[in-house]
């Protein structure tokens, strides 16, 4: 064993499908972690919570923490809630080296997951069929920004007649809203693929609105693509997410950040204190909710307590 553990942070989720999904993808990566520590976390909704899981790893030796967000794009969860329970963490074992990864982003790895998986839904001319790419949607425009690339480059890489990105919750188009709109545009046949990692509330829903959309809309086909699940080119990325703290080189995109720079409607976030919202799904040290002032971390590659 070395003296570098690696934490594989997961949202958490009410659906024991997604948890499952989720500790299937760790299982899959445990292995390529040379005899390192490893443990898994969640903010919510499921144990063990991520301040358990750095304390575990502290109980079992681990000098270093490489925390790595299963998350695909930096919203709330990988600019706030994450850095604030490691920086509560950090703060309360300032001996040992935490240093946290980028999210998995938008890259070839996993552009190739989703291509896999619309493929094998969707065989056949593509140029007659209209993509429907749904996201989760936050009240961060950069990740939702991210949504509507990816549409685009599957869109053209793929060659679709046509794609429409929509999203889960938050943001605009909503699935219903866009399936409606999709269904005015003449193709007879409309795919929507889901950009999730893993199942649970959100993907079964967006699932439920396209056999509602398909009702509504009888002569016209839908297909349900899959999510990316533990795909060998996830399993890839996560895994490179760690070789990049490894290296000294896990910065994060922060070019559109509304936390850093001024975004059109989104100038009072400027600065904003970094403060976790998921208090509740901690486990009650002494009761032990403490919030802190520390400024956004925009590094990314260690955040210090």
């Amino acid at each position: 064993m070395t003296d570098t553990a690696v934490l594989l942070c997961g949202h958490g989720s009410r659906d024991a499908e997604a948890i499952a999904e989720f500790e299937a993808a760790a299982v899959a990566l445990r292995p390529r972690l040379a005899g390192r520590e490893f443990a898994i976390g969640y903010l919510e909704f499921a144990r063990p919570t991520i301040g358990d899981a750095l304390a575990a790893l502290a109980a079992r030796g681990a000098a270093r923490i490489f925390a790595i967000p299963a998350m695909l794009f930096a919203a709330s969860h990988v600019k706030n809630d994450l850095p604030w329970e490691i920086n509560t963490f950090a703060a309360a074992y300032p001996n040992i080296d935490v240093r946290f990864g980028r999210d998995l982003a938008i890259e070839p790895k996993l552009l190739e997951a989703a291509a896999g998986r619309i493929a094998a839904a969707a065989p056949g001319r593509r140029d007659e069929t209209l993509l429907v790419v749904v996201g989760r949607g936050t009240n961060d425009p950069d990740a939702n920004s991210n949504v509507s690339k990816l549409a685009r480059l599957l869109w053209e890489g793929m060659g679709f007649g046509w794609a429409e990105a929509a999203y889960s919750g938050v943001a605009h188009p909503r699935v219903d809203a866009a399936l409606d709109r999709a269904a005015c545009l003449g193709f007879r046949r409309i795919v929507v693929f889901p950009y999730f990692l893993f199942t649970g509330v959100l993907v079964k829903r967006i699932y439920a609105e396209t056999d509602a959309a398909a009702a509504r809309f009888p002569d016209i086909e839908f297909v349900k693509a899959g999510y990316l699940r533990d795909e060998a080119p996830v399993i890839d990325a996560l895994f490179d997410r760690i070789g990049e703290i490894d290296a000294g080189d896990a910065a994060m995109n922060c070019q559109f950040c509304k936390y850093r720079t001024q975004i059109v409607g989104y100038e009072h976030a400027v600065g904003m204190p970094q403060q976790g919202h998921h208090h509740h799904a901690r486990a009650t040290h002494g009761g032990d909710h403490r919030s802190h002032d520390h400024a956004h971390p925009h590094d990314h590659d260690r955040t210090d307590g």
